[in-house]
């Protein structure tokens, strides 16, 4: 049982667990769906403008049977884009309360229907992620006040309670958070770009286990995937502790107007 030598690096995205988050309609699933072999666990509407192969998921059951014929392996994909995470969260909380038959998690007392819900909602995931596939993890993204010691402040997280949050984020080697970068053109007049942030900052959530991709980069898979299979040097201890907010522009949490995929 005990290993005989060193696992290697993954060095293809498709055997990595990435979580994907942002605002509505910046282009999350659109960014995913360029996924080599990509499969759409579909909890919530918002596919229609992509054309992709998905499997519409209405409740933890359905979940729990897509995943097994996942697991079976009599297919062709090579990723899985649970889209989103927020609703399967949801989904596994109607369907513990539904299992002892109760109306609220906390009917239970002492935390118990929080923690059969949490104990569930860990062991499909982590299930999934041991799969042969890459697994992305789609979320939107909320502001949250944040008390530290030094005050409150405001930080952009997925939208997860906060257990199941932290159940995704310790589980993921990459946290994406796409954004809109505003700066100043040559006119004067801001000019917007879309990014994905990959860095750890005070003032979103975002990580880099890999140590391939910059602390900023086009919200555009093409250029993604450019980045990511450079040749760079191993990420040295402690790359993912948390550095300074990027200079070129703070987070911005609202998507600009125009007709994009969520």
């Amino acid at each position: 049982m005990l290993p005989t030598k060193k696992t290697p690096p993954k060095q293809d995205l498709a055997g990595l667990t990435v979580l994907v988050y942002g605002p509505s309609k910046i282009g999350k699933s659109t960014w995913c769906s360029q996924a080599d072999g990509a499969l759409f666990l579909a909890t919530e509407p918002g596919l229609n403008a992509l054309e992709v192969y998905q499997a519409p998921v209405n409740s933890w059951e359905e979940l729990l049977a897509a995943c097994g014929e996942i697991a079976e392996g009599k297919h062709g994909f090579k990723t899985v884009v649970l889209d989103t995470v927020d609703n399967a969260y949801r989904m596994c909380a109607d369907y513990i309360c539904k299992k002892f038959k109760i109306e609220h998690e906390s009917d239970l007392g002492y935390g118990k229907g929080y923690a059969l819900i949490n104990n569930e909602f860990h062991r499909v995931l982590t299930k999934l992620a041991f799969l042969p596939y890459g697994l992305f993890l789609v979320s939107h993204s909320q502001e949250k006040e944040i008390e530290t010691r030094t005050g409150k402040h405001t930080r952009i997280v997925p939208t997860l309670p906060d257990k199941a949050r932290k159940i995704v984020l310790g589980m993921v080697d990459l946290i994406l958070f796409c954004d809109l970068e505003v700066t100043p053109g040559p006119d004067g007049k801001p000019t917007v770009r879309r990014v994905m942030r990959t860095k750890p900052s005070p003032n979103y959530e975002a990580g880099d286990r890999t140590g391939r991709l910059p602390e900023v980069i086009d919200l555009d898979f093409r250029v993604f995937l450019e980045a990511f299979n450079k040749p760079t040097a191993a990420p040295k201890a402690g790359a993912s502790r948390p550095s300074a907010a990027p200079r070129e522009a703070q987070p911005r949490s609202a998507a600009p107007a125009g007709k994009q995929a969520k």
